[in-house]
């Protein structure tokens, strides 16, 4: 059996202060499952990740529209519509978006831990604020 869920009825974190939001596509809460972690971002112009690394968990990114940098410990470098990004396990990175920025992310597993690197733990607290909606404090 095929399970069909429209984008508005999946969980979403939005983050306020950054112009980010995720809405999730397969998660522990949809699919019961903790092997991975999928969905899509949405970047406003100017809005970035801070500097942060995942133990345990690679790390892809297709960037679907837009354009933005991707930081590494070997620099900046530019990423646009069409482009891969693949970050190891405990690799530090942050993306920031130059343009408006749509892309799609891929975990594994979706049991890691992140340390962020360049700001506070209250960039990692979210607040449900529905049944689907989390929103950053």
């Amino acid at each position: 059996m095929a399970y069909i869920f429209h984008q508005d009825d999946l969980p979403r974190l939005v983050s306020v202060v950054s112009g980010r939001e995720r809405t999730f596509f397969v998660n522990q809460e949809l699919a019961g499952i903790d092997d991975v972690l999928v969905g899509v971002i949405r970047y406003a112009n100017g809005a970035s990740s801070p500097l942060h690394y995942h133990i345990n968990c690679e790390h892809f990114y297709f960037i679907l529209e837009g354009n933005g940098t991707v930081e590494t410990d070997e620099g900046v470098r530019a990423v646009n519509s069409g482009d891969l990004i693949f970050i190891p396990a405990e690799d530090k990175h942050r993306l920031r978006a130059t343009a408006p920025m749509f892309y799609f992310e891929f975990q594994a597993p979706n049991r890691f831990k992140t340390t962020i690197l360049d700001g506070t733990p209250d960039d990692m607290r979210w607040e449900r604020i529905d049944g689907r909606v989390w929103v950053q404090t």
